[in-house]
């Protein structure tokens, strides 16, 4: 008799799994969000499309992961100071929103996320939530050195440096670089250290 922990069916295949990453964030660039559809990605990614249903919701799951949640596996910035930390912080922000797929990305999932109050809460739990983990030892950091105090409130300050690098890559089409990332993490931290 199988252990409760024994996981069901198949193993997930890290390369197929790689591969529909890949096919989605390429066709994204090539064809925009509208256009692409699950059924070019598993043709292009060599999978059926059942395998992708298996592991993401639909279309809009599928293009958050694939786009938008490459910091959250880069290592914690630790320059030593709060400002440095956020600049780097902000500059992965900046890579990850500037790729070529993120830009025609970016409507359609904000479209489709503000549809959908149900993947919008998935997508807060089960993606939004390294980032806010990364944020929050980096904070910690800063509360040890006595950079700053305890009541920041972390979220917010995603909520602030994310939705500045949303809004000027991806509505405003701004160009972006490491002189925003300086720009944006030094105001950060002088508004938020310890006076």
């Amino acid at each position: 008799m199988p252990s409760e922990t024994t996981p069901r069916g198949r193993p997930r295949d890290a390369r197929s799994h790689a591969a529909i990453l890949a096919a989605t964030a390429d066709l994204l660039a090539e064809t925009g969000y509208a256009a692409m559809s699950l059924g070019a990605v598993a043709t292009r990614a060599g999978v059926g499309k059942d395998t992708i249903y298996r592991r993401w919701s639909g279309k809009a799951e599928l293009v958050y992961e694939a786009v938008f949640t490459t910091t959250d596996t880069a290592p914690v910035p630790d320059t030593g100071t709060l400002e440095g930390d956020l600049t780097a912080l902000v500059q992965q922000l900046i890579d990850e929103f500037g790729a070529p797929a993120a830009a025609p990305a970016l409507p359609g999932l904000l479209a489709d996320l503000a549809a959908s109050p149900a993947l919008l809460a998935r997508i807060r739990s089960g993606f939004l939530g390294p980032a806010k983990r990364r944020l929050a030892v980096v904070f910690d950091r800063a509360r040890a050195r006595g950079e700053t105090g305890p009541e920041v409130d972390g979220d917010l300050v995603l909520d602030l440096l994310l939705g500045t690098v949303v809004f000027r890559l991806g509505v405003l089409g701004a160009p972006a670089d490491s002189r925003l990332a300086r720009s944006m993490a030094g105001i950060t931290a002088k508004g938020i250290e310890v006076r």
